[in-house]
């Protein structure tokens, strides 16, 4: 007996289920990397069937990608809140700081798995959509930065480099819990305004 598709039972989409599969997911590659990472090992660690995984994504890879990009678009989104392409280059910065800084030490187990992305193939589709989503953005802020003498013209890497990168490496020390130099480290809001303000000095003409 022949019986039509659409007459079969469809397994639908549990939110909470998926939910519990992308933090199990997140807490898995932190801890093991991507190496150790499995569909198989996911599903028996989030207490389902593998076939429940592929309700939700195609297979490892787009898992790993569609958390990722979720994660990413969210950072950029909050990175970006209140700011302005034709807002003073150092008002920008310190927003952009601030918000960058937020949203870091509220989801910094969300980040490392982002980090674990970063520098594997799957992180270039990640990069092409947030260039296409926050490019123009950015872009315009820079440049009208540059235009008004507010801040002095450089390749994109160097300026990133120099504008964001020492908050990233306070971040880190304070996730680690220590720096090079001492045993404890928290991050304060002193230093993170002293850091800044050298960020600025070093980025005006």
């Amino acid at each position: 007996m022949n019986i039509h598709l659409s007459l079969l039972p469809m397994r639908t989409r549990d939110t909470n289920k998926e939910n519990s599969i992308r933090k199990q997911a997140i807490e898995m590659v932190v801890k093991e990397g991507l190496d150790g990472f499995s569909m198989q090992k996911l599903a028996k660690a989030a207490g389902v069937s593998p076939a429940t995984l592929y309700i939700y994504y195609k297979d490892r890879d787009d898992l790993i990608n569609q958390i990722a990009t979720e994660i990413s678009l969210r950072l950029m989104e909050s990175s970006l809140q209140g700011i302005h392409p034709k807002m003073s280059f150092a008002d920008g910065m310190e927003i952009q700081w601030k918000n960058r800084l937020k949203f870091y030490m509220e989801n910094m187990q969300e980040i490392e798995f982002v980090e674990q992305i970063r520098y594997s193939p799957l992180y270039e589709t990640i990069r092409q959509v947030i260039r296409q989503k926050f490019g123009d953005v950015l872009g315009a802020f820079v440049m009208n930065a540059i235009n008004r003498g507010e801040l002095v013209p450089l390749p994109f890497e160097v300026y990133w480099a120099v504008a964001f990168a020492p908050l990233y490496q306070l971040i880190k020390f304070h996730s680690q819990g220590r720096s090079h130099a001492n045993d404890e480290f928290t991050i304060s809001t002193e230093m993170v305004d002293m850091t800044l303000k050298l960020v600025l000095k070093a980025l005006k003409p």
